[in-house]
């Protein structure tokens, strides 16, 4: 079970609350993922083996491709 003190919030959760991004917390089989907005809610869960690649695919979806948002 995820107790309160095992979720980190991201670095990126903006200012004010902090509660504008999501919090992670590691199990030993699994990551889990929520809203830092609504934390009650049924967190998404992950095989820690998947989430070091999603992470990654997370990060380059930011510098091409479709879908990719550049400011004018």
């Amino acid at each position: 079970m995820l107790t309160p003190g095992t979720w980190q919030k991201s670095s990126f959760s903006g200012g004010g609350q902090g509660d504008a991004c999501v919090e992670v917390a590691k199990g030993p089989t699994h990551i889990a993922v929520r809203d830092s907005k609504d934390p009650a809610r049924t967190p998404l869960t992950f095989p820690a083996t998947a989430f070091a690649p999603f992470l990654q695919a997370l990060k380059g979806a930011g510098t091409s491709g479709p879908g990719t948002h550049h400011a004018s």
